[in-house]
């Protein structure tokens, strides 16, 4: 299946149904009178947060959606039928935007949370709400008011705990496979990794969600390479692991061309919390060691972490780093305010 982050789609919600002019005209009944029902709500368009997504592929095939017009109202006092809803069902972790991909409608992170896209029309009134002393038989009813249209983004942001960052080739799905039962595809040639994948990590008997997504380089802010489309997927993250290759002949340079493109991109990735390891370092011998560990050191101002995946040396301990920042990120969470468009 191929990963789709972003869909552009259109929702119209349905118009209301119109009223209806109708009299009771039965034998023996001496006054009838108006007896015309109101028409039906229009249905709405939800979006929904449902389990078991993790990609907005369906919205390739399908970009319209409309919700169903309210049923009209008929005689006997008879209201029309609410129009059926649109649900748009959505992986969590989606966010809604206007049509100018800027404005923020709605962000869907836990499974179950729905929202309110776009509300029906409300039904016309029948001629039986007319009536009046001095007209008692009304031959008008309104029409139903018509329901809201509009062009929306869902844009997917994967929700996890902690992100992998770093050039390509610098060891995140080797990391990735190591530590979760994810499967990612692994070479030795740049870009191995083409869309986000996500694994869960298990250290001490707690879980914490790790992001893997394809490597960065130089001027990836600009488009080069595959750019910093991605990021955006651990923009949600609490803490992001930074790896640097043992391989890379300058890792202090890497180290800051990454982090470069981080503070191009924004959006606070640059502010946090970050566990920066020398990966790989089971291809090194002792000397080469230090002196790789020195310059990363210089570089990002701590001591990293040496680890390497093939001989699990540091991954232990690398886990407990994330977890340890995942927890107190977790204690500090406050919940959502609810909004009278939510609903859980």
């Amino acid at each position: 299946m191929k990963f789709l982050d972003q869909a552009k789609v259109y929702i119209r919600s349905g118009d209301g149904g119109a009223g209806s002019v109708s009299f009771r005209r039965e034998k023996f009944i001496e006054f009838g009178g108006p007896d015309g029902g109101d028409g039906g709500r229009g249905g709405d368009v939800w979006a929904e947060a449902v389990d078991g997504l993790n990609t907005l592929i369906d919205y390739r095939y399908q970009q319209h959606f409309k919700a169903q017009t309210g049923i009209h109202g008929m005689g006997r006092n008879r209201t029309g039928a609410k129009g059926s809803d649109v649900t748009l069902k959505v992986p969590a972790g989606t966010q809604i935007f206007e049509e100018d991909n800027e404005t923020l409608i709605c962000d869907l992170t836990e499974v179950g949370q729905r929202f309110l896209i776009a509300k029906g029309g409300n039904g016309g009134f029948g001629n039986q709400h007319f009536k009046t002393s001095t007209n008692q038989a009304p031959r008008r009813a309104n029409p139903g008011l018509p329901g809201e249209e509009r062009t929306i983004w869902l844009r997917l942001k994967l929700i996890a705990d902690a992100g992998l960052v770093g050039l390509p080739n610098a060891g995140k799905s080797t990391f990735l496979a190591t530590v979760t039962a994810a499967k990612p595809k692994i070479a030795d040639y740049p870009f191995t990794t083409l869309h986000p994948g996500l694994g869960v990590a298990r250290v001490d008997a707690r879980e914490f969600v790790i992001a893997d997504i394809p490597g960065l380089i130089e001027g990836a802010h600009e488009g080069i390479g595959i750019g910093d489309r991605f990021l955006g997927h651990v923009e949600r993250t609490r803490v992001l692991l930074h790896l640097v290759s043992a391989q890379e002949e300058h890792p202090g340079k890497a180290y800051k061309t990454v982090r470069g493109e981080l503070e191009a991109y924004g959006h606070g990735l640059d502010e946090k919390p970050e566990i920066v390891a020398l990966s790989q370092v089971d291809t090194l011998d002792p000397d080469a060691r230090k002196k790789k560990v020195a310059a990363l050191k210089r570089a990002c101002g701590r001591a990293p972490i040496l680890l390497s995946a093939v001989t699990r040396e540091g991954v232990e301990e690398t886990l407990r780093a994330l977890m340890s920042i995942v927890q107190e990120a977790r204690a500090e969470e406050a919940p959502v305010e609810d909004d009278e468009r939510w609903t859980k």
